[in-house]
């Protein structure tokens, strides 16, 4: 997927450099990668664990160059596929220049916020503390014994406070940011935004909308695999699978006559259209994998780059 990039100034020395997004799951780190770029890349959502993979996202600016890498929530690897998502987090740290690490300004500290800091213990990569949802904090004087907790822990070069959704204190990310990456090359061309393919954006898409439209144990039990491609000169066609745990599961997602998968359906169609730019015709199955979840060939489909020989 491509981006627009702006014009690099001349006489400046260019910058460029790698730097994760990384926190505990539900802190906004997909919302801030989005804000970021200005346009979406990551799907959101208001439950934990939405981002299962690691998503690269390039932001283009003058003199300089960052890729982002968002990452799943850190958390208890207590299943396959959480241990699948720790993996994709530990990965994230190798070859770094700077870690942005994201908090929730609305949540106390507590141990298990000190233990997702320790992921860093032994990373020689220097780290920011990315201070997020401040929009919702009305008395900035509350964040002051947030802000010390995190400092006491002494591994932060720089605290930030910011919101991702409505853009405050994102200009000072980004100049610390900058102001912390080494000279380096262009790695990616001026209109590279990710190295993400449309189908497994289409699919995140649409997991997106299961997200959004269903509650109880439906949205974690949810993989989507987008089994059909079909690029004409004027319709694309998407046929996609949305793999569920068990019947009960099938039965919400399709809905009283198959309302409720319709309403999935046309959300994101509607979405995709608008974000692909072209008209879309998109038709979605829901098939019961039981278990799915401990299935190492169906975890590793979670990541694009393991799809292959998945039916």
């Amino acid at each position: 997927m491509a981006a627009n990039a702006e014009p690099l100034a001349a006489g400046k020395p260019y910058v460029s450099g790698f730097v994760s997004i990384l926190g505990r799951p539900n802190v906004g780190k997909s919302t801030l990668l989005n804000a970021f770029l200005g346009r979406k890349l990551a799907i959101v959502s208001d439950k934990p664990q939405t981002t299962r993979t690691r998503i690269q996202g390039v932001l283009h600016l003058d003199g300089g160059q960052i890729v982002f890498l968002d990452t799943p929530g850190i958390l208890q690897s207590e299943s396959l596929i959480h241990k699948r998502m720790m993996k994709e987090v530990r990965a994230a740290l190798d070859g770094l220049d700077l870690v942005l690490f994201v908090a929730d300004a609305t949540e106390p500290f507590t141990e298990k916020d000190r233990q997702a800091v320790r992921l860093l213990d032994g990373v020689a990569t220097p780290a920011l503390l990315v201070l997020n949802k401040i929009d919702r904090v009305p008395n900035k004087a509350e964040l002051l014994p947030l802000m010390d907790e995190y400092r006491r822990l002494e591994r932060f070069e720089e605290l930030i406070p910011v919101s991702a959704l409505t853009g405050e204190g994102l200009d000072e990310v980004r100049k610390a940011v900058l102001a912390r990456l080494p000279e380096g090359p262009q790695y990616y061309p001026e209109d590279y935004l990710t190295d993400q393919p449309e189908r497994f954006f289409a699919a995140e898409i649409i997991r997106e909308k299961v997200l959004e439209e269903t509650r109880q144990e439906v949205p974690h039990a949810v993989l989507v695999l987008v089994e059909r491609w079909e690029e004409t000169p004027r319709l694309l066609k998407i046929g996609a699978v949305i793999h569920v745990e068990r019947e009960g599961q099938k039965a919400i997602l399709i809905g009283a006559q198959g309302a409720m998968l319709k309403k999935i359906g046309t959300l994101a169609r509607q979405e995709l259209e608008f974000l692909l730019g072209r008209k879309i015709y998109l038709e979605l199955f829901v098939k019961v994998r039981p278990k799915w979840r401990e299935d190492p060939a169906l975890v590793n489909a979670i990541d694009w780059r393991g799809r292959e020989g998945i039916s």
